[in-house]
């Protein structure tokens, strides 16, 4: 059975989202502040809304905790980004793996990065 695709966050609940993916589970609304505050830093009440959305939409799950809470992360990380990069590839590449490739060579990677990712795929270490 297909797993239902994973919808696109918009980018303050996917900046979220990577703090909660950064912390150890379950993580409190202090973890995920202290993450936040590196990349993108907003006010509690705005975090708060944000996590309630994210629940609301099946992302974390909320253990309440006296007038505490806990977020546990139910979509992973790996799934989002496979979900998303699909998503790229049919919507914007008309599913097309040379157009994809053109894409990413002309995205800014360096050399470097490019002979990694050569690299990766000649291991089949994706």
């Amino acid at each position: 059975m297909k797993n239902p695709p994973i919808r696109r966050l918009p980018d303050a609940e996917l900046e979220v989202m990577q703090a909660v993916w950064a912390c150890t589970p379950p993580a409190s609304r202090t973890d995920i502040d202290e993450k936040l505050k590196l990349t993108h830093p907003m006010a509690l009440t705005t975090l708060l809304t944000v996590l309630t959305r994210l629940a609301e939409k099946g992302f974390i799950q909320i253990e309440k905790a006296g007038r505490s809470a806990r977020y546990l992360p139910l979509v992973r990380k790996e799934d989002y980004l496979a979900q998303q990069s699909r998503n790229f590839l049919e919507k914007l590449c008309g599913g097309s793996l040379s157009t994809f490739a053109s894409a990413l060579c002309s995205s800014g990677l360096s050399r470097e990065e490019l002979d990694e990712l050569r690299d990766l795929l000649e291991r089949d270490a994706l």
